[in-house]
């Protein structure tokens, strides 16, 4: 009634489907993470040091410091 080559055919068939999922999720997979990859290629670096707009800032701050220091110690500027 149940032949052996049965349940052989249908575990092969059902394994090879099972394959082919797994190498379409893989695929899938790699394409994400290569996309991924293009998206933090495609942004722009981070500038390495201060620009010259924050190195005038910070100067004009600590000028700023030097003033309210000589002001609470009661220094006429």
């Amino acid at each position: 009634m149940t032949d052996p080559n049965v349940y052989l055919t249908l575990s092969l068939v059902a394994l090879a489907g099972l394959a082919m999922l797994v190498i379409a999720c893989l695929s899938g997979w790699r394409g994400w993470l290569a996309l991924k990859h293009q998206q933090l290629d495609a942004q722009a670096p981070i500038p390495s040091g201060p620009s010259a707009g924050s190195r005038i800032e910070i100067a004009d701050l600590k000028e700023r410091i030097r003033k309210l220091e000589a002001i609470a110690a009661g220094v006429d500027l």
